[in-house]
């Protein structure tokens, strides 16, 4: 196991105060130290001889009373420590995920519009930070899809057979070998393919659904092949389904115990860090958290 803590990221809020309930279980699981952060926000654009961050604060801070309050009695026998930092919270809370395991956070914080569904501070965490995001959402968030076939834990990966990543198939194994669930993977495949003759005309794709169903299976298995010799324990099913990823992933997301997607690759015309709106549609609407994975850093 590493040595790096999970991070949680607390704001008072109560969806930061079920981040910090995941965090302690993922800190149990991963034999980890749980390390509870609160970022005080000030207004980095009206103070312009002040840094980004502040020095980490020793002093009393309510937030984080309340989060030692929230653990207290918990069975988990975890090594917590509480640290306060002052600055903005979309640019420190990245940063801490140098240090880290994962970085943790909810939905929405106690700033912005109530509509939100994502906050911009997850945003910026997902899109930023050097580890693996995860992102809890309120309860009660209702995905129209059928129930799983088979019951018990579950987690769900979602695999992009023309650009796969092994940092998010690594992740996700990991992951459902420590909660000892079952791995559902899911390779979405676009269908159906049209193809532009002239202005307004359509043609018939010249490949049957059949054959990219196929061929997108053998592709996906043999991206899973290293992961499953690596864990052995892990059942790791293939769901091969055609049209839209994010939408695939949300309906896989119910009941579920983690949905696990993979953060763009940075490319040469476009070298800043993008999420990708599939992890962006997956965040948005998914019923169970979410870890947004970054990139494995390209081979030599």
């Amino acid at each position: 196991m590493s040595t790096l803590p999970v991070i949680a990221a607390v704001d008072g809020s109560d969806d930061s105060m079920r981040a910090l309930d995941w965090a302690l279980e993922a800190a149990h699981r991963r034999e980890a130290a749980l390390r509870v952060v609160h970022v005080r926000q000030y207004a980095a654009w009206a103070q312009a001889d002040v840094l980004v961050a502040g020095p980490p604060d020793t002093g009393e801070d309510p937030v984080l009373d309340q989060a030692r309050a929230h653990l207290q009695g918990r069975a988990y026998a975890v090594a917590t420590e509480y640290i306060g930092m002052e600055g903005v919270p979309g640019a420190v809370l990245p940063e801490l995920g140098r240090d880290a395991q994962s970085l943790v956070l909810g939905s929405r914080g106690r700033g912005g519009f109530a509509s939100l569904l994502l906050g911009s501070n997850g945003l910026a965490a997902a899109r930023d930070a050097e580890c693996p995001v995860v992102v809890v959402p309120r309860p009660g968030r209702e995905v129209h899809a059928e129930a799983p076939e088979e019951p018990g834990p579950r987690v769900v990966v979602g695999l992009h057979v023309d650009s796969p990543d092994e940092a998010t198939l690594s992740y996700a194994f990991e992951e459902a070998a420590l909660r000892d669930a079952r791995l559902q993977v899911v390779a979405a495949y676009p269908w159906p393919v049209q193809t532009w003759a002239a202005a307004g005309q359509v043609m018939p794709p010249v490949i049957d659904e059949v054959s990219v169903e196929s061929e997108t299976r053998v592709l996906a298995d043999g991206f899973l092949a290293p992961h499953r010799g690596r864990h052995p324990g892990v059942r790791a099913e293939t769901h091969v389904v055609p049209g839209d990823a994010a939408g695939n992933l949300v309906a896989a997301s119910r009941d579920a115990g983690l949905v696990v997607v993979g953060r763009h690759r940075r490319r040469l015309l476009a070298p800043a860090r993008m999420m990708g709106s599939v992890a962006h549609a997956v965040l948005l609407h998914a019923a169970a958290p979410v870890a947004v994975v970054p990139p494995a850093p390209p081979a030599e």
